[in-house]
């Protein structure tokens, strides 16, 4: 069993990673929520994975989260909806979100993902709601989801103080690592703080 990968973005689609981890290069299938949350990434990137072997086919799943995958497979679980359907529902919303419409038996959201009629909606949705609460997934996906948020706020300061040490003649593959390194350290940060921690790092 592979619990997760960890190597360098080779190619990079809205349904595709390709992950060279030591030379060999793995293809997984993304949600929409990995790809934004791996997009631009520089360095080596972690996607949790999960393998779905069947007589005709072999495919290799990744997740930028543990929440985000255990979804999928709770998802899978329900009668109607595959690999492809649940990598729709999970591309159409955030794992926020779908822990909320089923806790609030949101029929409507569910059904506004590609595919998801009203039967699959309300079989989602009483199949999986104490599930979901008994696995504490409602809360680690809220954690995610204000972990992204930050990481999206930081993204300005991070593209600044990037942009800054390259003007000042350092590379921009290194000055990427520091620059992601101290904000992970210090994820309030300003643009100077940043740019002067890593001038004593390059």
């Amino acid at each position: 069993m592979i619990e997760y990968i960890r190597g360098s973005i080779a190619e990079l689609s809205p349904t595709m990673a390709v992950l060279d981890a030591n030379g060999v290069g793995y293809g997984l299938n993304i949600t929409l929520n990995t790809y934004t949350a791996i997009q631009g990434l520089s360095g080596d990137v972690k996607l949790y994975a999960l393998e779905s072997i069947r007589e005709d086919a072999y495919q290799l799943w990744g997740f930028a989260t543990k929440a985000e995958r255990e979804l999928f497979l709770l998802l899978t679980t329900v009668s109607g909806v595959g690999g492809q359907s649940a990598r729709v529902i999970l591309s159409s919303m955030t794992p926020a979100e779908l822990c909320d419409a089923i806790s609030r038996s949101d029929e409507r959201l569910l059904k506004s993902a590609k595919g998801v009629g009203g039967k699959t909606a309300q079989r989602i949705i009483v199949e999986l709601r104490d599930k979901i609460a008994g696995l504490g997934l409602d809360a680690a996906v809220a954690g995610a989801g204000a972990q992204q948020a930050a990481i999206a706020a930081n993204k300005e300061v991070q593209d600044e103080a990037v942009a800054a040490l390259t003007m000042l003649g350092f590379s921009p593959a290194p000055s990427q690592k520091a620059v992601l390194g101290i904000l992970r350290a210090e994820p309030d940060a300003s643009v100077e703080r940043v740019i002067k921690l890593a001038l004593k790092m390059l």
